[in-house]
């Protein structure tokens, strides 16, 4: 979700890279080839004669540019232009902003939703135009709009969900309750050593955790008239919150032990694939680790405390930006509206790093033979767009930080008091 990526940097989760345009998908989507530009779903399409001669920057992280190189060359060939792939493999969006102020930056970044805000707050990022937006998943459109504006093409969209071992355990647990009565079963009769793995760590992880504390009642903000996040109306210290937390400690080190600040990014799924707990809450990238130690395994919503609210996860969204002071905007255009929203470009990108596609075309064809795409949409069901808002950046220290210390045995309420004040403070000076 990556990612952010804030959010995938706080994952800190083992991806297994697939090459680009491999044979790793059984889609029919001819690979490193794609059909004119015109025919992408766009607001129109660049002449060739305007575009020719032209040259177009891309930045993305390493992945997307391995699979993005061979298709930016055929889009180049057809239009009469230079498109130069660059890959940054570190601090993509810091390095943007930079660059771009020194009018060095790229003409399209590629990178998660959730600095959408940032960028448009500060003037890095036009606003593109669809002319069918319906092709794409509704969400994946809902993530990339800031201010009723679209600012993005989707190319996307992932969540956690739970993966349970199918041999310790046949059917998914309906209440979180369950799972951990069946996991402490488990861990008694000496068929595991862990009641499950959620990553955790010494600094919290406020992305994995989420769900058990919107289940529990809480939230991090109030929403505004339209629905969206306010972040003058920060919850984290609010009763619901303090209520979420009080049962997310009572799974903690001083209560049934399911949550541990020993599991965190970098065992978190070794656990699960090795069969020392039966449950693991992480997302697509855990598939290939999984796949590869011969786990059996499915894929279900996270369940909800009993009695409680649905575990929504955070949904991500990935997708293509146009920079504000990129050199060739007009073609910059075409390629984010009319080439990237191509099926060859959309399946090219699930071949690269395995997730749901957000062009509906493209989920259709690879989840005919790969299941455990429907299995994620349908584990977000009740799930929160990652909040896009400049704010959000304000709350993954301190949230997490009152969760590890939290799950350890500290005092809720002033726990969270503490990182409420921290958020609005750090709002504040932002």
């Amino acid at each position: 979700m990556r990612t952010p990526r804030i959010w995938l940097t706080l994952m800190s989760v083992v991806v297994l890279v697939t090459t680009a345009c491999s044979s790793g998908s059984s889609s029919s989507a001819p690979q490193g080839s794609a059909p004119p530009a015109s025919t992408g779903t766009g607001a129109s399409s660049v002449p060739g004669s305007a575009a020719s001669g032209g040259e177009l920057l891309i930045w993305a992280d390493d992945k997307r540019a391995a699979a993005l190189k061979p298709l930016a060359e055929q889009f180049g060939s057809e239009q009469g232009v230079t498109v130069t792939v660059e890959a940054i493999s570190k601090d993509l969006i810091a390095n943007f902003k930079t660059a771009s102020g020194a009018g060095t930056g790229p003409d399209i970044v590629i990178w998660a939703h959730d600095v959408v805000g940032d960028l448009v707050a500060n003037g890095f990022i036009d606003p593109v135009t669809l002319t069918d937006p319906s092709v794409f998943d509704p969400i994946a459109i809902k993530g990339m709009t800031f201010g009723g504006q679209l600012y993005g093409i989707p190319y996307n969209v992932e969540n956690i969900a739970l993966f349970r071992n199918t041999d310790m355990v046949p059917d998914a647990p309906k209440t979180m309750e369950e799972l951990v009565a069946t996991g402490k079963k488990l861990v008694a009769d000496g068929k595991t050593k862990n009641i499950m793995s959620l990553q955790v760590g010494q600094a919290g992880d406020a992305y994995h955790i989420y769900p058990l504390f919107v289940s529990g009642g809480g939230s991090l903000f109030g929403t505004t008239s339209t629905g969206d996040p306010d972040a003058a109306v920060v919850n984290v210290d609010t009763a619901d919150s303090v209520a979420a937390y009080t049962k997310i400690q009572a799974l903690g080190e001083k209560g049934d032990k399911a949550l541990k600040t020993s599991i965190d990014g970098t065992n978190a799924i070794p656990l699960f694939f090795n069969k020392e707990a039966p449950f693991l809450i992480s997302g697509p990238w855990a598939v290939a680790d999984i796949k590869k130690a011969g786990t059996p395994y499915d894929i279900s919503a996270i369940p909800p405390f009993e009695g409680g609210k649905p575990a929504g996860p955070f949904v991500g969204v990935n997708g293509f930006y146009i920079a504000s002071k990129g050199k060739n905007k007009t073609l910059a255009q075409e390629f984010a509206t009319n080439f990237a929203t191509t099926l060859p470009v959309q399946v090219a990108f699930y071949d690269a790093e395995p997730r749901p596609p957000a062009l509906t075309e493209a989920f259709d064809q690879v989840s005919a033979t790969n299941p455990d795409m429907a299995k994620f949409v349908s584990a977000r069901e009740g799930g929160t767009i990652l909040p896009a808002i400049p704010a959000m950046g304000q709350v993954w220290g301190p949230f997490g930080n009152a969760e590890a210390a939290i799950i350890r045995g500290d005092e809720v309420k002033k726990t969270l008091d503490a990182a409420a004040k921290a958020i609005r403070d750090g709002i504040a000076k932002s």
